[in-house]
């Protein structure tokens, strides 16, 4: 056993290196200063790209609304109002509330406005459009604080009392007659207070309504007992109302509303 031991003592090693192997080494190409540049672009590219994108997203509601109101018209609808082409923005013009106050047209943007023109005396025209305005707009339902009802005064007569109470929810503004017309403009062979007119909320003029008939469809007579508009009693000239027109009227503005919706909220947005 010792000398199998001795023999395996003069037993020479193996050689520890026969297998190793060269170490690999890979080499990568750095990239040079217009390859970087070239890789920027591209990424400013493509960042641009997905913005628009995104912008195109946000703006799609605003325009399919207006291309639908405006361009696609199924041969069955009709609308009662006439829409107006080019539309008028506001004018940049100074307006007296009632108090007395500087109220510049321009702040009336941000929502829907149905307007009426007339003179402070406010004749049976005016009395029924405001009585109109005013039905129109509770008609609504929850959208009615998307529109507000404004009447425009073309002139310096007082507005009586009891009908400043009637009209609390209106908004009542002095205006120069000629002011008015340089934005307003009624159809022709009428009277600009003859018609109704709706604003949308970037303050573009872009309908107005045909004057509804002082005697209604049906030919029921006045009652004898004037009329209330919020609880106040105005002159029975509001009795007289088309509803068939004020239901059309409706309609529209429904319509308008209804195309809007995906951009247009109550209220004004506070600046």
């Amino acid at each position: 056993m010792s000398g199998s031991n001795l023999s395996d003592a003069f037993t020479p090693p193996a050689d520890a290196g026969a297998h190793d192997q060269p170490l690999g080494l890979t080499v990568h190409t750095l990239p040079t200063p217009t390859d970087m540049a070239g890789g920027t672009a591209q990424r400013t590219v493509r960042g641009r790209l997905k913005m628009l994108a995104v912008m195109l997203v946000c703006a799609a509601p605003v325009v399919a609304s207006y291309f639908t109101y405006y361009v696609v018209r199924p041969e069955g609808r009709r609308n009662f109002g006439e829409l107006v082409n080019p539309q008028r923005p506001l004018p940049d013009q100074t307006a007296r509330a009632l108090d007395g106050r500087a109220v510049n047209l321009q702040s009336l943007r941000g929502q829907w406005l149905l307007v009426s023109v007339g003179g402070g005396g406010c004749d049976a025209t005016c009395e029924r459009h405001l009585y109109l305005q005013r039905q129109l707009r509770e008609g609504l339902g929850r959208d009615k604080d998307r529109v507000d009802w404004v009447w425009l005064v073309t002139d310096d007569v007082p507005v009586a009392a009891p009908l400043q109470a009637a009209i609390r929810g209106a908004t009542v503004l002095r205006v120069p007659a000629d002011a008015v017309a340089r934005w307003l403009a009624p159809a022709a062979g009428h009277a600009l207070a003859d018609q109704l007119y709706l604003v949308d909320p970037m303050g573009h003029w872009m309908m107005r309504f045909p004057p509804v008939n002082r005697t209604p469809v049906d030919g029921a007579a006045a009652p004898a007992q004037p009329l209330e508009v919020a609880g106040v009693p105005v002159s029975n000239a509001v009795a007289t109302l088309d509803t068939a027109s004020a239901a059309k009227i409706k309609r529209d503005i429904e319509r308008v509303l209804r195309a809007s919706a995906s951009w247009d909220e109550a209220g004004r947005v506070a600046k």
